[in-house]
């Protein structure tokens, strides 16, 4: 009530008072005020404040840290600063430094506008150690609620997949935050989904959609299932012994849930997702391989490791990751042991195909190095000294004998390499090279057979590949046996042949 009005009805100061609810000495200003002729309505100087000192260094750290700093961490800044009132104080500063920062920095939000067939939101929720998938198309609130025991990819993948087939076909989105097993990473905060959840969505024909970071309200809707389904399902049937029987129990939850009006939309999502399916995609007609393929990431030798054995692939693959895929079925075993086929993560190509061997071993294929492996590791001459240079300069020759005098064990080579270099001035390029395919030759690996080479003059014979075998054709000549040149003793015609062993027995 008007404190002018109150005392011209009442006529006294503490009338008035009793009637406005203030002090008889706020009745009694304000009429004094008005009698001289004042401005009744006229604001007070504002009084100041032991924080003012400081207010301006609160809301510069409040500002850099987009409002999440505390107090109590800020108090000490501010003790140093020169700030001297209470701690209570200090943070009435902070909190009105803080409620004026998120009222310059909304995020403007709107309500979401969702179209029929167009955004199914998945999420994650964990509850006495057990992992609840919740998912819920936008437009017609149909909710689908499923237990398991991780969250990994292949679980997660294989869930939607159900989630699907239970609402009887493929929306346009799927929208999830940033969950761990479906990023591959986030590049200037833009989320890179994995290659097998790309994969994943290529099959069923959706577009994989992500959140912003540290940000449910974007899915709310999900999110709040995921505390629903934790309260009214997770928490009365807990400890959970059985994730089948759970699962059981968790589709009769949702058929009750879907088949009651929903608040929100004031419509049964049952019946609104009938309206719904006729503008979801269409489901293929198998499920995409989930989990059973293994990756291994290719080593600098061009190899990945499976069962402790090495399986080369090709080196254009050195550094990425590729599925491994084991074929042990019984007609694969009666070719050898079973097979392991290596292919791209992205694409399906098969890059390699290989023979199980045991642990230890490597199958090697040589068309994935360019080709087969040389009997003799190369030992590239690598020129350091600039003697070694001026006498690699020479070309291929002089490598060649820089191999045949080490393998020698010619111990003076390293000082030897100038003279033999310096024979140039001399002799010429041309005749030095000769000479040293000569020593090559003949395995002479020292300057003075250089220097003899080269003295002996370009007419010395020069070493030639064997050729063909001579073949001749000569003319045909009678021949006798063998026989016909045996010695056979000769014995005379009137003395009769005696048995020796007869003899020695008598």
């Amino acid at each position: 009530m008007d404190i002018i009005a109150a005392y011209r009805e009442v006529g006294t100061y503490r009338g008035a008072a009793a009637m406005c609810g203030v002090s008889h000495k706020t009745v009694k200003r304000v009429i004094e005020r008005q009698e001289a002729g004042g401005d009744v309505a006229s604001e007070r100087e504002p009084r100041g404040h032991n924080y003012d000192e400081v207010a301006d260094l609160v809301a510069a750290r409040v500002e850099a840290t987009s409002g999440r700093i505390s107090a109590k961490r800020l108090l000490p800044v501010a003790v140093a600063a020169g700030y001297a009132g209470s701690a209570r104080n200090f943070r009435r500063l902070v909190a009105d430094a803080k409620g004026q920062w998120r009222k310059d920095n909304h995020r403007g939000r709107r309500p979401g506008v969702w179209a029929p067939g167009q955004h199914l939101l998945i999420d994650w929720g964990v509850e006495l150690g057990v992992h609840v998938f919740c998912a819920v198309l936008a437009w017609s609130r149909f909710r689908f609620v499923r237990f398991a025991s991780n969250e990994r990819a292949e679980t997660t993948l294989g869930l939607l997949a159900e989630c699907f087939e239970t609402v009887g076909g493929v929306p346009t989105v799927v929208l999830a935050d940033r969950m761990g097993c479906l990023r591959a990473g986030i590049v200037a905060n833009v989320v890179v989904p994995t290659a097998e959840y790309v994969r994943f969505a290529g099959h069923y024909r959706f577009r994989p959609d992500f959140c912003e970071a540290a940000d449910p309200q974007s899915k709310g809707m999900v999110e709040r299932l995921v505390g629903y389904a934790k309260t009214d399902l997770l928490l009365p049937q807990a400890p959970l012994g059985d994730l089948s029987a759970a699962n059981a129990a968790a589709a009769q939850w949702c058929q009750e849930v879907n088949s009651v009006r929903h608040s929100e939309i004031w419509a049964v999502p049952a019946e609104r997702l009938g309206i719904e399916r006729g503008q979801l995609g269409e489901l293929p007609s198998l499920r995409p391989r989930l989990g059973s393929a293994i990756c291994r990431k290719v080593d600098r030798l061009s190899c990945v490791r499976f069962g402790s054995a090495r399986y080369s692939v090709p080196t254009s693959m050195i550094g990425a990751t590729v599925e491994v895929v084991t074929d042990t079925s019984p007609a694969a075993s009666q070719t050898g042991g079973g097979r392991l086929v290596i292919l791209h993560p992205g694409t399906g190509q098969v890059l390699a195909e290989h023979r199980l061997v045991a642990p230890g071993e490597a199958s090697i294929i040589d068309d994935h190095y360019g080709g087969p492996r040389p009997n003799v590791p190369a030992r590239a001459v690598r020129a350091k000294t600039q003697a070694e240079k001026d006498f690699c300069a020479l070309g291929e020759p002089a490598q060649a004998f820089i191999k045949g005098a080490a393998a020698s064990g010619n111990s003076r080579l390293q000082g030897e390499l100038a003279d033999i270099a310096a024979l140039q001035a001399a002799h010429g390029r041309d005749a030095v090279l000769d000479a040293l395919r000569r020593a090559v030759a003949f395995g002479r690996f020292k300057s003075s057979d250089v220097r003899s080479i080269l003295a002996a003059g370009p007419g010395t014979p020069q070493p030639a590949e064997p050729g063909e075998a001579l073949v001749l054709d000569f003319p045909p000549v009678p021949t006798r046996s063998l026989a016909d040149y045996a010695i056979t003793p000769t014995t005379p015609h009137n003395q009769p042949t005696t048995n020796p062993a007869k003899e020695m027995s008598s």
